[in-house]
Parts: C-alpha cells; structure tokens; sequence
C-alpha cells in the first residue's frame, strides 16, 4: 500500500477574519434576551400584586358583608326599642299612667300658641322683670379711668 499524502506534512495556517457584525449581533441578541426577561419578570409581580389584592378584596367583602348584618341586627334592635307596645310597657314599669282624655285639651294648646304669635305684648300678661344687683358701686368715671390705665 502506498500513501500518496505524506503524514508529516504540515497545514498552512488559515488566518479567520474577525466579524464585525458578530459583536454588534451579540450585543443586540442580550438587550433583547434581557428586555425579554425584565418584561416576565415584572409581568410576574404584576401578577403576585393583582392576587394579593384580591384577597385583600375578599377579606374588605367580607367584613362589609359582617358590618352590614350587625348594621342591621342595630337598626331592628333600635326599632324594638323604640316600637310604641315597648315604650308603653317601659312606661309602666316605671309607673306612668296612658293619659286620660281629659288631660287632653287641645283647644288651649291652640289658643296659647295663637296669642303668643298674633297679639301684641301689651295685651298679654306682661311678667316682671328680675331684679338685677349690681356687684360694684362704682361711678361711670372711675370705670372710665380704669379701663384708660389698664396694663397691657
């Protein structure tokens, strides 16, 4: 067998041209991988916000629905209170009476009412007036003098 390429025989060397696109590409190639991986990343906390805010939902209806039913537990509790057959039965714990027809005289009531509001004051029963005392003797000078030196 003969062998037509010697086995010592050396390459020549090759030098590569660089590309000066490649780095360029690169570059482009990691802004975009890293906009990319911003992008999920704050897609994500989006996500995580929008869920813990709606639990925080959930738990604010719920204490809405409680405050409402206890709202309206108050409202029908303040009605009891005031129901007429409740007051009349208060009432009479505490010794009162319901008020005979007689104690009733609206006729009087009305004309009370229409002579303070129509009749002049001279015509109605005029009421003395409280004697006032006064508390110093002083004359109108020696106030005047002492309201002028006052001390500031």
């Amino acid at each position: 067998m003969t062998r037509r390429v010697p086995t010592k025989q050396r390459n020549t060397p090759i030098k590569r041209e660089r590309d000066q696109n490649l780095v360029i590409r690169l570059a482009l190639l990691l802004i975009c991988g890293l906009t990319l991986a911003v992008g999920f990343v704050y897609a994500a906390g989006q996500h995580f916000e929008s869920l813990k805010l709606g639990y925080q939902t959930e738990d604010l209806r719920r204490v809405r629905d409680r405050l409402e039913a206890e709202h309206r537990r108050f409202i029908l509790a303040r009605e009891e209170a005031a129901s007429p057959a409740r007051l009349e039965r208060a009432a009479r714990q505490l010794g009162m009476q319901p008020m005979q027809p007689s104690q009733i005289d609206p006729l009087k009531r009305a004309a009370k009412g229409f002579a303070e509001t129509i009749l002049p004051a001279s015509t109605q029963a005029e009421k003395p007036n409280p004697v006032i005392e006064q508390r110093h003797s002083d004359s109108d000078s020696d106030r005047k003098n002492r309201a002028r030196h006052k001390p500031i």
